[in-house]
């Protein structure tokens, strides 16, 4: 085998030249007398760098064993498994993939059993990542991700007419981009009083969290501003004061609500960087819509085209529509049990 020309291949699939520029980088910035005033930048920028560092020592230490591998039966014994986890790294080497998501589900159609669907699909990815703390990694080590609730919007009934999440860890973003779409549930309804089946839709959004505000330029001159009271949780005086912000992109008509955080100033600094996180993604739709249309290959997720389907009734099932996946233990995925359909589509996509 060919041990050398499978390092040039991953050298390119992982960006290694960019990497490296990356690590010198952050470590010009790290080395910075200043660096600790910000204590929340610096400590991203330090978890940054110690992935980023983490990557390529290993390719470096893999691509040294190639030297010797193609000759030496002994180091190709040696070289097999980390060269294995290093290809499996490529499937998060998106520009964006190792940024923190924010993941948004909203009801569709199906009433009050849609808003019920909403509440339990954000159940489902709270579980998926208080699992990656007890799970054995694969991929990624999800031990110290976190979920933080940015806004949520109840039903009247039940459940949730939307919810806006922040998922913190390391690739968060490159392994929950692929459950951005529509997901359709099936059951007998607890919410009808004959218990007849209903087919239920939620919309999940998943786009990379941008924290830095040159990652997208927003005039302020496209932007509306609106202020009202805020009905949820948040702090001594939330509910008698006009703190929750909602911000209006009028160029894209993109809306954010924030509610959660104590003060208006603290509502509105949340809502830009959500705002800023959405038309970060609506920038990389737009790049590869382009780049679909060159190649001939438009796919998009739209509403009423269901990426997945969970089956409760006349049978279990969870099917995912774009790999053919299929699991019957349907309990243990609503618990969040997803990784075999995450990987299923990193791994289809880099065919």
């Amino acid at each position: 085998m060919d041990y050398q020309t499978k390092i040039r291949q991953l050298a390119e699939k992982l960006h290694v030249d960019l990497l490296r520029q990356r690590l010198e980088e952050l470590n010009v910035k790290s080395s910075d007398p200043s660096f600790w005033d910000n204590p929340a930048e610096a400590t991203k920028i330090a978890q940054e760098l110690a992935q980023t560092k983490q990557l390529l020592d290993q390719f470096n230490d893999v691509a040294e064993l190639a030297v010797e591998a193609d000759r030496n039966e002994t180091t190709a014994e040696l070289i097999r498994e980390p060269l294995e986890a290093l290809e499996r790294r490529t499937l998060l080497a998106g520009e964006y993939d190792n940024h923190d998501a924010v993941l948004s589900i909203y009801a569709g159609a199906g009433g009050t059993d849609a808003q019920d669907w909403a509440n339990m699909l954000l159940r489902l990815y709270q579980r998926y990542v208080e699992r990656g703390k007890s799970e054995t990694p694969d991929l990624i080590d999800r031990s110290n991700w976190k979920v933080e609730l940015v806004e949520l919007n109840r039903g009247e009934e039940a459940g949730l007419k939307s919810v806006t999440t922040i998922i913190k860890g390391e690739m968060a973003y490159g392994l929950l981009k692929n459950e951005a779409g529509v997901h359709r549930l099936v059951r007998l309804s607890p919410f009808n009083a004959k218990a007849l089946r209903q087919t239920s839709f939620a919309m999940v959004d998943v786009v990379p969290y941008s924290q830095t505000s040159d990652a997208v330029e927003i005039d302020d001159k496209e932007l509306r501003v609106d202020v009202f009271r805020a009905s949820g949780h948040g702090g001594q005086s939330v509910n008698t004061t006009d703190s929750a912000v909602r911000l209006t992109h009028l160029p894209t008509g993109i809306t954010v609500s924030i509610q959660n955080e104590r003060s208006q100033l603290q509502n509105k600094a949340k809502a830009m960087q959500i705002l800023r996180s959405k038309l970060l993604a609506l920038q990389i739709e737009q790049k590869k819509a382009e780049t679909d249309t060159v190649r001939g290959e438009v796919s998009k997720n739209e509403w009423g085209s269901q990426i997945r389907s969970y089956i409760l009734h006349p049978y279990k099932l969870v099917k995912d529509h774009r790999t053919g996946l299929e699991s019957t233990n349907i309990d243990e995925v609503l618990d969040g049990n997803i990784s075999q359909f995450i990987y299923q589509n990193l791994t289809n996509l880099k065919k």
